[in-house]
């Protein structure tokens, strides 16, 4: 039972330590401020992207080297090699096709980060729900305890029950850590193609 009062209060103190700067917490559940877009002038130098924003994906070769290098799995090193060469194939129309390709890169890392911040707000929503039932489960637990006489087989039911949701719960923001990491992580890498992209202009 004291377990389950401090691992409680533990649960609780999550959601209290990851404020947002003046903004209400609400469903976000890590210590980072929550940003919403990457803003284009953090990462860009280069020429405007408005028209290429609306053309590259009728450009199949960008479209593929776009899925490419912004994967995850294609480490930078090798994503700068595929830059270059497609550098070195644009000729005299480099810095167009380079700034249709950026757009491309920007436009799938931003939509890749939504899908992120969408899906660490449903997991917010699910602790948060989470925590809810196991203050219901401990008071409940309290009450069965606290009777006069108190049925055993009905205490040790409560307190499995409130030790498994207890256990699931400190899982889950155990593995809070690496995927509120997560949009930073894409905001580090739209940032090294950007740069990679630069450099081949030159």
């Amino acid at each position: 039972m004291a377990l389950a009062i401090v691992s409680l209060g533990c649960a609780g103190a999550s959601w209290a330590q990851s404020p947002q700067r003046g903004q209400e917490q609400g469903d976000w559940p890590c210590r980072q401020i929550k940003v919403e877009n990457i803003s284009l002038a953090s990462v860009w130098t280069g020429p405007p992207i408005d028209t290429a924003a609306q053309t590259w994906r009728d450009d199949q070769a960008i479209v593929d080297l776009v899925a490419k290098i912004s994967a995850r799995r294609t480490s930078i090193e090798e994503a700068e090699k595929l830059i270059a060469d497609f550098a070195s194939t644009a000729k005299e129309k480099r810095a167009e096709r380079l700034t249709t390709l950026f757009a491309g890169v920007y436009e799938r890392l931003q939509s890749e980060r939504q899908d992120v911040l969408a899906g660490l707000e449903r997991y917010g929503r699910k602790q948060k729900d989470l925590a809810e039932k196991l203050r219901a489960e401990t008071q409940g637990l309290r009450e069965e305890q606290d009777k006069k006489p108190s049925d055993p087989q009905k205490v040790k039911e409560l307190s499995d029950a409130l030790q498994w949701d207890l256990r699931i719960f400190d899982d889950r923001r155990q593995a809070l850590g690496y995927v509120c990491e997560t949009p930073a992580l894409i905001e580090q890498r739209l940032g090294a193609l950007a740069r990679a992209i630069l450099a081949a202009m030159e």
